[in-house]
């Protein structure tokens, strides 16, 4: 990697964090390169041209770079998979891991720049065992760091995230006081290459397979009536099953090799333990059994108390305190301690 440690490639998607994060860095005395990724075809069409007039405005040179090819081969099959395999991804994980730092990195490197940036509420830090690790932002309800548990040592150690000291509104009152023209511009939410969410149809299109309808059964095997294809249901779904039960009931197992998917009700839904694969860890080099720790098992999970029963180099068994509503496989499972990111892996 290059020595250059003031020059810092940053990723711009057009909208206002990346956009405040340019100009946080340039104020800083950073030699500033924006770049937009392409990731899925040519609907990002109006990203990039607001990003183009950003950079115009911040007078930093700006680039758009392919990456729709490593996009496909890692994001979106391993998504398309997942839901295959009765699973429910997050696709970011993958995306941040793969492709954004990976790519981006790589692009940096042949731009002799040393640091890559990001507009995630996020805060990089160095810890005093020398490791690298992702810090809460500032601002709880902004937190991004549970989608970035993944990225590497490396990865952090060329990482800057200047807008993770700074609130939402913060960020706009800078955007509006430098005259950017994207400061009111909202949040993107949800999946960004399936903009309509309909999960289940594009799944069917891209890989042109046909998911078969087959039971909804009870806990004991009892055939309730019929679904419309694993790929349409989660853990912990009520809504959209066409059940009349006559009290509510939940997803609570979707079983692929016999096609079937389990009805009970929100009771059956806690349970206190959960088996994570593919750890990454970040803020400590290992876990070890008895290791008491928080985790969060979805973005929106607030975090709970558990500790490690048993751990391997790649798996990760845990048993929280009290029992946790819809642990759902495919989902990331991400430990804090206090505001650092220890570590994380994908639940099985």
């Amino acid at each position: 990697m290059s020595e250059n440690k003031e020059k810092v490639v940053i990723g711009m998607s057009g909208g206002v964090d990346s956009s405040v994060a340019a100009y946080l860095l340039k104020e800083a005395g950073y030699q500033v390169i924006g770049v937009t990724m392409q990731m899925w075809g040519s609907e990002n069409a109006e990203s990039i041209a607001d990003a183009k007039k950003i950079a115009e405005d911040l007078k930093i040179p700006h680039y758009v770079l392919d990456f729709r090819k490593a996009f496909k081969e890692e994001v979106i099959r391993y998504f398309m998979e997942e839901y295959a395999k009765g699973r429910t991804p997050n696709p970011c994980v993958i995306c941040n891991r793969k492709v954004k730092w990976e790519a981006l990195l790589a692009w940096a490197q042949q731009m002799d720049a040393y640091y890559i940036a990001t507009g995630h509420y996020a805060r990089v830090e160095r810890l005093e065992n020398g490791r690298f690790a992702i810090k809460k932002s500032s601002v709880d309800k902004k937190d991004q760091t549970y989608a970035l548990f993944n990225l590497t040592q490396e990865q952090l150690a060329h990482t800057k995230m200047p807008i993770g000291e700074y609130e939402k509104e913060k960020v706009r009152e800078i955007a509006v006081k430098i005259g950017l023209t994207v400061a009111g511009k909202p949040d993107s939410q949800e999946i960004c290459f399936i903009p309509d969410h309909d999960y289940a149809g594009y799944i069917e299109r891209e890989s042109g397979k046909h998911f078969a309808e087959g039971n909804f059964v009870a806990a004991d095997g009892t055939a309730l009536g019929r679904h419309q294809g694993i790929i349409h249901y989660t853990i912990g779904q009520r809504k959209g099953l066409g059940l009349a039960m006559g009290k509510p009931v939940f997803v609570t197992k979707i079983l692929p090799q016999s096609n079937e998917v389990v009805i009970g009700s929100n009771e059956e839904l806690f349970t206190t333990r959960l088996t994570a694969e593919q750890m990454n860890y970040m803020a400590e080099e290992k876990f070890f059994a008895g290791m008491e720790m928080t985790a969060k098992i979805r973005y929106a999970h607030k975090g709970e108390r558990c500790r490690v029963i048993s751990c391997g180099n790649d798996r990760l068994e845990i048993e929280f305190d009290y029992p946790v509503r819809a642990i759902t496989p495919g989902q990331a499972v991400v430990f804090y301690e206090g505001d650092y990111v220890l570590g994380g892996g994908l639940i099985r």
